[in-house]
């Protein structure tokens, strides 16, 4: 005779539970993102320390990713908000959604093109053989340079940049304050911005379209501010300040150089939003590299102890110029790249 098998009890999933060996890793690697997040989020006169780090938030999206995929497996729901915000934020930040918008020209409006290019040449060391191989394999047509020595001029003639390049204002200098404007246009000195350790030359340039036979006047502005370092914040600011107003003079400026500034830091932002026009969306300049997705594309420094990159050199326009092209090339020489691109610009 045969007995029925005793009922086995039901089965139940297993509920795995929250594990604070994934969280708190997580959060320990959230925790820097969080501060540097907040001092970005909040538009302040920080102070050096502050504005330094600042330099390396694009950097702070590696962070935040990890965070996120160590929190996962952590199944603690707070935790994997509180770092999928911050991913989300570090992103919106590497893409923001108004870099500048660049205005349509009506139909039929005449404009002319140049090819520009901009080097911090680091007190004259930058290669002048590799300047001029770039000027005329790109077909730049109006070359800027800071940190501009006698030395690396008279090195530039002898590699051929007259040939190329022949209108020149230059100002030498071997303390890091000299600047130099290399253009195959008409240039022609205008001013010099007021009260800044480097020189921020002003000079107008004549830019002709031959195809078209129409000419555009712009408005150069050749930036070298001075870095935020030790007590000389203040003159940072300051320099940030004057090519501010330089930009809210009427006319069609470009605003190139060493800004020693990054997207990130509010002073930079603020004064993208100190362009001409009555409306601010009309106004707001272009930073011609966030505006292409360059974020990711540091200018500096290309030598020394190995760094995270930062974008410190800018190509800033008004929103009437349009731009394509923009690229960033590495000097020998040099502890910054230059970074290059076509604008097109309305005549008359």
């Amino acid at each position: 005779m045969t007995h029925p098998s005793p009922a086995l009890p039901e089965s139940r999933p297993v509920r795995r539970r929250a594990s604070l060996a994934w969280s708190v890793p997580a959060l320990l690697m959230a925790l820097p993102v969080a501060a540097v997040s907040m001092f970005r989020a909040i538009p302040a006169e920080w102070p050096l320390i502050v504005v330094q780090l600042l330099s390396f938030t694009p950097w702070m999206v590696l962070p935040a990713a990890v965070a996120l995929v160590l929190a996962l497996p952590g199944r603690r729901l707070w935790v994997i908000v509180t770092t999928s915000a911050l991913l989300a934020l570090q992103v919106l930040w590497l893409f923001p959604l108004d870099p500048g918008r660049q205005q349509a020209l009506p139909d039929g409006t005449p404009t002319a093109s140049v090819r520009v290019m901009s080097l911090n040449t680091e007190y004259g060391e930058a290669d002048a053989d590799t300047i001029v191989r770039l000027v005329r394999e790109h077909g730049v047509q109006l070359l800027t340079l800071q940190e501009h020595t006698q030395r690396l001029e008279d090195a530039l003639r002898s590699a051929g940049m007259d040939k190329l390049l022949p209108n020149v204002l230059s100002e030498p200098n071997d303390d890091a304050s000299g600047g130099a404007v290399y253009s195959v246009f008409p240039i022609e000195a205008v001013g010099l911005l007021p009260d800044t350790p480097f020189r921020m030359d002003v000079t107008r340039v004549l830019v002709t379209d031959g195809g078209a036979a129409s000419t555009a006047a712009l408005n150069l502005t050749n930036v070298h501010a001075l870095p935020p370092v030790d007590e000389r914040i203040g003159q940072w600011r300051s320099d940030l300040d004057k090519v501010a107003r330089q930009a809210s003079r009427p006319g069609n400026h470009l605003l190139v150089g060493d800004y020693n500034a990054t997207y990130d830091h509010s002073e930079f932002r603020s004064l993208l939003d100190a362009g001409t026009g009555s409306q601010q969306e009309a106004s707001k300049l272009v930073d011609v590299g966030t505006a292409s997705g360059g974020r990711f594309s540091p200018t500096w420094p290309m030598e020394g102890p190995p760094l995270p990159g930062i974008v410190i050199d800018h190509m800033v326009t008004t929103p009437r110029i349009s731009s394509s092209g923009y690229s960033v090339h590495r000097i020998p020489g040099s502890d910054h790249a230059a970074i290059m691109a076509t604008l097109v610009i309305p005549a008359g």
